[in-house]
């Protein structure tokens, strides 16, 4: 853990990156505030309130991995992937972490709320979280093979957005393909057998598959 933890300290020391941070928690607390000031109470729940807190923040998060990865790229030979692949968990658990606290803290200050507010809220905190470090590990697998971070950083939302759309027109090869429609399950709380079969083969795909590849990259790089 040492060397992840000293990444998330350099990491921190830039006001830079300090403020992709502050950003990305800013995100979590605009949409906390718009679900509490807008629309009917009876959409006001955990599960209302955390999806679209959440989903808001994982669209900056993968920044924080393609800027941790960056750093391998740019650092000496032979380059250690692992530290910063570890570093850009940790940072993206936090981000969930925070993101259910928001949410929390937005339901209990509600005036009205759902008739059932905290229903599946569990299994909802445990996707919030899942559902950050997957948005990260795409940000650090198309960190590796993207250049710069900024078409890295755009890559990230027009590649599995653009699959989402492709397959419009086939719901179920969504479930299975695309990071954007199995996190929407982890984020309503609706986890069955199926959905987390769905959800371990984004895993593979988006997660390990990305960062395999970076990983191979990098590695004829060096």
């Amino acid at each position: 853990m040492g060397q992840p933890t000293a990444t998330i300290g350099r990491f921190a020391r830039s006001r830079a990156r300090q403020r992709l941070l502050a950003i990305t928690v800013g995100l979590g607390l605009l949409a906390a505030v718009a679900v509490h000031f807008t629309g009917p109470a009876a959409n006001r729940s955990f599960a209302s309130v955390s999806g679209i807190v959440q989903s808001l923040m994982s669209v900056a998060v993968p920044l924080i991995g393609i800027l941790l990865v960056g750093d391998v790229r740019r650092g000496p030979r032979p380059a250690r992937l692992a530290p910063a692949l570890l570093a850009s968990g940790l940072l993206a658990v936090l981000v969930g972490v925070v993101g259910i606290i928001i949410s929390t803290v937005t339901l209990l200050v509600a005036p009205e709320t759902a008739a059932d507010p905290w229903a599946r809220a569990g299994t909802i905190a445990v996707g919030s979280v899942l559902v950050q470090v997957v948005a990260v590990l795409v940000g650090t697998g198309l960190g590796l093979l993207v250049r710069p971070p900024v078409l890295a950083f755009i890559a990230t939302i027009v590649v599995p957005m653009g699959l989402w759309f492709a397959l419009s027109a086939l719901p179920s090869a969504q479930d299975w393909l695309t990071p954007y429609a199995a996190a929407q399950n982890l984020l309503r709380g609706e986890m069955t057998a199926l959905t987390w079969a769905q959800w371990s083969v984004v895993v593979l795909l988006w997660g390990v598959g990305l960062n395999a590849l970076g990983a191979a990259r990098l590695k004829r790089a060096g």
